[in-house]
């Protein structure tokens, strides 16, 4: 089995070319996804949370924009979060793989994996890019953003030439869909995978 980490800073496509992978028959792990799941209604981590940081949730989910004010931007804070959280989402890994245990591949969507020291524990990293002003206006269109705070979240985030240079594969998000599909195609036909076509 290869385990390939999918990567990449805000606004530069990786959901889109996770659900490629998707598509291609590869069994995908969402990060993001898994814990909104766990922070949503009857979450596993909603207690903890809140228990933690007061009053950032609300009808037993946890409030995403509550949470944020709480620790963006505050290292301590967040790095106290991320202690409830980086072994809830490991456990969650763990149960997929052994799900999957006959799969030829695994994706892994993980947007901070060089920042958290993830990237050795895989065979293949794939980066997402794309040029900043194409990032940016992807970012600051998505309700609730502000400059202030991509700002703070890229200032979390490893630089996108950084990831680039470290990747395996890196998959360029500003052209057609169907240009970045070929991408995937071709990756995947590199590592002598199925391509779902």
């Amino acid at each position: 089995m290869i385990t390939l980490a999918l990567t990449g800073s805000i606004g530069m496509g990786k959901s889109t070319v996770a659900a490629m992978f998707a598509e291609a028959g590869i069994p995908t792990f969402d990060a993001d996804e898994v814990v909104r799941r766990l922070q949503g209604p009857g979450g596993l981590l909603v207690p903890l949370i809140e228990a933690r940081f007061p009053n950032t949730t609300r009808d037993g989910a946890v409030d995403r924009d509550a949470l944020s004010l709480a620790v963006l931007g505050d290292r301590d804070e967040l790095a106290a979060l991320e202690a409830l959280v980086h072994p809830a989402v490991h456990h969650e890994r763990t149960r997929f793989i052994v799900e999957h245990g006959d799969s030829p591949a695994l994706l892994f969507d993980i947007p901070l994996l060089f920042e958290t020291g993830g990237d050795e524990a895989f065979d293949q990293v794939i980066v997402v890019s794309a040029p900043p002003a194409l990032q940016r206006e992807r970012v600051l269109a998505r309700p609730g953003m502000t400059e202030e705070k991509f700002a703070q979240i890229l200032a979390r985030q490893l630089p996108d030439e950084e990831k680039r240079e470290r990747a395996d594969f890196v998959v360029d998000t500003s052209g057609t869909l169907d240009e970045t599909r070929a991408q995937v195609h071709n990756i995947l036909t590199c590592l002598g995978l199925p391509t779902g076509v």
